[in-house]
C-alpha cells in the first residue's frame, strides 16, 4: 500500500513558504497574497454554483463560472511561480477568449435588465448577494493585482488585469440579472439629506 502524503509538511511554521519555482519567500509577501485572494474568489464561485444547482435558468452561466474556476486556477498558478520561471514550468496561460466569453455574457444579460441610472445597494435573492460579495472580493483582487504589478515591474500574466476586471462587471450585471429573473425589486441608493 501506498503511503499517503502529509497535508501538512511543517516547512511553514516559521512564516514562509515556497514559490512554485522553489524561491523562499515570506508568507506576507505580495504574491502569496495575490493568489490567496484569487482562491478567495475561486471559493466564492464554488458558493455560487451550489446555490444554482435547481436553477435550470442559469445553465449558460453555470458552464461559464467552472470555466472561470479554471482560469482563476491558471492564473492563481502563474502568481505561485516567479515572473521569469513562469515558462520554465509551461503554467496555463489566460487568452483573450477567456475575456470575450466573460463579455459576451454580460452583453446578454444585460439585453434583459433596465438601464441603471442610480447605484443600487447589494442584496435581492441569496445568490444575488452571493454575486455581491464575489464582485467586491473581485475588486479586491483587481487592487492586490494592479499593487503586484508595480511591485514586480509590470510581469503580469496575459490579459489577467482585463480578465479580472471585466469578471468584477460580470458579477455586478449577473447579480442584477438574477434579481430581475427571480422578480427582486432594486433597492436603490438614496442618501439622506
Amino acid at each position: 500500500m501506498t503511503k499517503k502524503s502529509s497535508i501538512y509538511t511543517k516547512s511553514g511554521d516559521k512564516g514562509k513558504t515556497s514559490l512554485v519555482g522553489g524561491k523562499r519567500v515570506s508568507k506576507s509577501d505580495i504574491s502569496l497574497a495575490l493568489y490567496g485572494e484569487v482562491d478567495e474568489l475561486n471559493s466564492w464561485i464554488g458558493v455560487i454554483l451550489s446555490e444554482m444547482e435547481d436553477k435550470d435558468y442559469v445553465k449558460n452561466q453555470t458552464l461559464l463560472l467552472k470555466n472561470i474556476q479554471l482560469s482563476l486556477f491558471s492564473l492563481g498558478s502563474n502568481f505561485a511561480c516567479e515572473p521569469e520561471k513562469r515558462s520554465t514550468f509551461k503554467l496555463p496561460k489566460l487568452v483573450e477568449e477567456d475575456v470575450v466569453k466573460i463579455e459576451h455574457e454580460i452583453n446578454e444579460m444585460d439585453k434583459e435588465l433596465s438601464e441603471l441610472k442610480n447605484f443600487i445597494l447589494p442584496g435581492g435573492s441569496k445568490l444575488s448577494s452571493f454575486l455581491h460579495i464575489s464582485r467586491t472580493v473581485c475588486r479586491r483582487v483587481e487592487r492586490t493585482l494592479i499593487a503586484y504589478s508595480e511591485k514586480s515591474g509590470g510581469l503580469l500574466p496575459d490579459f489577467s488585469n482585463e480578465f479580472i476586471n471585466r469578471l468584477s462587471d460580470y458579477f455586478f450585471v449577473f447579480s442584477r440579472w438574477i434579481n430581475f429573473r427571480e422578480g427582486k425589486e432594486e433597492e436603490l441608493w438614496k442618501p439622506s439629506l
